[in-house]
């Protein structure tokens, strides 16, 4: 939606270090914008191009996680700046891949780095995740790579989804998950919106159980993989250099701080789900 208001403080500073040239940024967050994934955390090396490759080894866990072949016809919802669909054009043959976002200047972004291998098709549209301008059974996929805790509505997204799959199709995506003991203080001590703008972590592993079933799939896959991400936060941590000395450098220090723990702690787990529509 054009007329829509997009506060997203964080993909604001983005934009700004890369368009005014940050090679460790452009580096770490020019291809995704999300958390990274390292298979050994331990090992995890601190540097933009280790973050990097983590961020692409979680957007390939995500889409694994919808069982993603050649031939099909991929929806990336929330797309960021284009990296999911730039790993998929890279990963697969005979695609058709669409990225979509309600944010125009991200969209921009990622027309002028990905381009479509020989044998692919891919565009970027810009509209929202509840509304989804696709017609119906258009899809094989959708994913929504750590992007659902902005939509105003996840049910709304779901059912959009199911009507855009073509039977048997594939969602997948990833999200941050509270315990259920500790859904009431996450409710309960909600900030404002801050650096991440408006976000809602307050669905837990059974939340996405009853949603899947009440608009038509079947849960597939539930995985944890908190551990797998913690080295995050450190590279966050390190990268506080390039924001501005503003409000926003608190908000940004003090809600990543604040997940760090909660998440070192396993009072919110970093999970990746997936769902068939029956």
């Amino acid at each position: 939606m054009k007329d829509q208001q997009i506060n997203l403080p964080y993909i604001d500073q983005l934009l700004t270090l890369l368009d005014t040239g940050h090679p460790e940024v452009d580096l770490a967050f020019g291809r995704h914008v999300h958390w990274g994934y390292w298979f050994n955390p331990e090992q995890a090396l601190n540097t933009p191009e280790d973050f990097s490759k983590a961020a692409e080894h979680l957007t390939r866990e995500v889409y694994s996680a919808a069982n993603v072949k050649n031939g099909q016809d991929v929806l990336d919802v929330g797309c960021g700046l284009g990296g999911t669909i730039a790993s998929l054009n890279e990963q697969f043959s005979q695609m058709n891949l669409v990225g979509l976002n309600i944010d125009g200047r991200q969209l921009e972004q990622a027309r002028k780095k990905v381009i479509a291998r020989d044998g692919n098709t891919l565009r970027f549209e810009e509209g929202n995740a509840c509304m989804l301008p696709f017609p119906d059974q258009s899809f094989d996929v959708v994913l929504a790579v750590e992007c659902i805790f902005h939509f105003p509505d996840r049910r709304q997204f779901f059912q959009e989804a199911f009507r855009v799959l073509k039977p048997n199709g594939r969602l997948a995506l990833s999200d941050f998950i509270p315990v259920d003991w500790f859904l009431p203080l996450v409710w309960y001590a909600k900030p404002p919106e801050g650096f991440y703008g408006y976000f809602d972590i307050g669905y837990t592993t059974k939340s996405y159980c009853k949603l899947a079933a009440e608009t038509g799939f079947d849960q597939l896959l539930e995985r944890n993989i908190t551990v797998n991400t913690l080295p995050t936060y450190k590279f966050l941590q390190s990268m506080k250099q390039y924001l501005k000395l503003d409000v926003d450098l608190f908000s940004a220090l003090s809600q990543t701080l604040i997940l760090e723990w909660v998440s070192r702690l396993e009072l919110i787990r970093y999970m990746i789900f997936s769902f068939r529509k029956q």
